[in-house]
């Protein structure tokens, strides 16, 4: 019970908030508002799985955002040059591959911070792509490009159940393979990770460039919805990504958090911001709402690490 005290209390922040809805705001609970909810937050929390590899290893990648709107941008041009979308989706995993790469190459091997890294990236990469598409949208996208060229449904389907896979396969992988445990330990203890064989900068390289390739697999699977696609997509998306990893219980230390954490962290943070609408708050609040998240679970976070490190000189000097 104690192992996901955190997910718990995310899940019942998510009851409670929908008890109030219920009284509240029935209207939140129409099939057609559901179902956007769910769609909208589905890149999100592919992002997020690839946002708790970077901070499980203690780490942090504020670049997300204009990963993301880069990819969507590729994506849509490659199906413009006549790539399939699976084809377009592909090389824009493959950007994103490459974007993460270089940042995990900075991070792991030149020793640079990763806060200072991605977000000189966040600012040189979104500028190069307000360069280049002079703030213009991807227009006139072939048909066989929206919706994957399936019908809405059959493409929400699909849409759902690539991140149902992807949640389940990277949570069990976390837990069962080495891989998944080279992460937690880097993240725990990097020099004490090196001292028994675990590459830590090959690990660190290699969430960066993981979390680059979700980036684009999400900017495709948003970029469908549409029949054109912004140039400036993904702004604001590293905020909602890192807090919903954050508030799910993930460590922004490093070395403790889990894939199911995450997933409740997106749910609560998908429903807060319409919730707001429908109780009649101003939209604003909800970064302010996100902010204030990060601090609480920070602080809580800072709190039970004195509190563990205190009980542990305590048992050491009565042992």
């Amino acid at each position: 019970m104690k192992r996901f005290r955190s997910e718990l209390s995310v899940a019942f922040a998510i009851v409670a908030l929908l008890i109030v809805l219920a009284f509240l705001a029935p209207g939140f609970f129409t099939r057609e508002n559901l179902s956007d909810l769910v769609l909208a937050n589905m890149p999100v929390l592919i992002v997020a799985l690839g946002m708790t590899l970077v901070i499980v290893t203690g780490h942090i990648d504020i670049s997300v955002g204009t990963t993301f709107a880069i990819c969507s941008v590729a994506a849509g041009e490659f199906a413009k040059l006549g790539l399939p979308a699976v084809g377009a989706g592909m090389a824009a995993c493959v950007i994103g591959a490459m974007l993460g790469a270089i940042n995990g190459a900075l991070v792991a091997y030149v020793r640079i911070p990763s806060i200072v890294v991605t977000l000189a990236a966040m600012v040189a990469f979104r500028d190069a792509l307000r360069w280049i598409t002079q703030g213009a949208w991807v227009q006139d996208l072939p048909a066989n490009f929206q919706w994957l060229g399936t019908s809405q449904a059959a493409s929400n389907g699909i849409t759902f159940l690539v991140a149902a896979a992807l949640v389940i396969s990277i949570g069990w992988g976390l837990r069962n393979l080495p891989a998944g445990r080279s992460v937690y330990a880097t993240g725990s203890n990097e020099n004490a990770a090196r001292l028994v064989g675990i590459d830590s900068a090959l690990v660190t390289f290699s969430v960066f460039a993981i979390t680059g390739a979700l980036t684009g697999c999400a900017a495709l699977l948003n970029s469908i919805r549409f029949n054109q696609i912004p140039s400036n997509a993904g702004i604001g998306m590293e905020m909602k990504v890192i807090t919903a990893v954050v508030v799910g219980g993930t460590a922004i230390t490093g070395g403790r958090g889990s894939i199911q954490g995450t997933l409740l962290g997106v749910i609560l943070l998908g429903i807060i911001s319409p919730a707001l609408t429908y109780l009649g708050f101003s939209a604003y609040w909800e970064r302010a709402i996100q902010g204030l998240i990060i601090l609480c679970a920070v602080g809580f976070d800072a709190v039970r690490s004195r509190l563990e490190r205190s009980a542990g000189d305590f048992a050491e000097r009565t042992a």
